[in-house]
């Protein structure tokens, strides 16, 4: 039986929790050729949970609604839940299956190429979601993997008058009718490829997206920073410039920075701008979680970095 959380939860994440292997690499070899990892690193991730630790470093209570086994992977994503606080009431927890894992190199310059499973653990369905639990959210994000349970709790969420914001990575099955319940739409550089074609200008995407009603679309382009259309009009956030180690997680730490300074009151250039440090800030070290940056080290950045 599933436990009630506090009536604390402001954010309620939906989606994706995994675990990572990471590799450094000295260069990518070619197909059928091999190179020597110079570190592995085993770490969690995963969008959605990763957006929710995010939060949580940032003073923001959080519950992660996903799917997961008893394995060892999934033993490993409760355990890293638990640690950082996050609320993990209604994570459901079936056993006997294999939880979500992916094999990540990184290459010089922090960029990684990603190797993922979603594991064999049944994904939640429309039954398996209850806002009711959170009678004090705010904001429900989601990933867009599980479209039934996303739909269902973008559902649920405009009914209890919450925010919904979605990460929105990859355009797939459900994609089209998510779209039209989110009200804050944060797509990946290639998500609405399939709607304006792959070398189309980022205004045209940003235009196509926003047509299925969500009041805000930002679109991220890593190190090109990201570009966002609004009640303000375009806006046109530059990336912080750090040394980068890893990429991995940058785009779903962005996500939770940016819901932070949405609880804030900030306008959408305000919580781009935040996202933006944030982000840079979890590429200085290995992993989706392990750069996490505390609030002060967001706001250090901001007060003496440009852009």
């Amino acid at each position: 039986m599933k436990k009630e959380p506090g009536t604390w939860i402001e954010v309620v994440g939906l989606g994706q929790a995994c675990v990572d292997y990471l590799g450094l690499i000295p260069e990518y070899p070619e197909e059928d050729g091999k190179t020597e990892l110079a570190e592995t690193h085993m770490l969690c991730g995963g969008p959605a949970s990763t957006a929710m630790v995010t939060l949580q470093a940032l003073g923001i209570k959080t519950s992660f609604l996903g799917s997961i086994s008893d394995d060892h992977f999934g033993k490993m994503i409760l355990q890293n839940l638990v640690k950082k606080g996050v609320d993990v009431s209604q994570l459901k927890i079936t056993p006997g299956y294999s939880s979500q894992f992916a094999f990540i190199a990184i290459s010089r310059g922090g960029k990684r190429t990603i190797f993922w499973h979603r594991g064999t653990t049944p994904p939640l369905k429309a039954e398996d979601v209850n806002l009711k639990y959170f009678p004090e959210a705010r904001v429900l994000h989601m990933d867009g993997l599980m479209a039934e349970a996303c739909i269902e709790a973008a559902r649920q969420a405009k009914a209890f008058g919450l925010t919904v914001v979605m990460d929105a990575g990859t355009w797939r099955e459900g994609s089209k009718e998510l779209c039209e319940l989110v009200d804050i739409l944060i797509a990946s550089a290639t998500f609405a490829a399939p709607l304006v074609g792959k070398d189309a200008p980022v205004e045209e995407a940003l235009k196509a997206l926003k047509s299925f009603g969500p009041q805000v679309v930002v679109i991220t382009q890593g190190a090109k920073g990201s570009v966002g259309l609004g009640p303000e009009g375009l806006v046109r956030q530059e990336a912080f410039q750090v040394e980068e180690v890893d990429t991995t997680g940058a785009g779903d730490v962005y996500h939770g920075a940016y819901i932070y300074q949405l609880l804030r009151g900030g306008s959408m250039a305000e919580c781009m701008r935040f996202a933006s440090a944030a982000a840079a800030l979890n590429c200085t070290r290995i992993g989706a979680q392990a750069g996490i940056p505390a609030l002060e080290e967001v706001e250090l950045l901001l007060e003496t970095h440009s852009p």
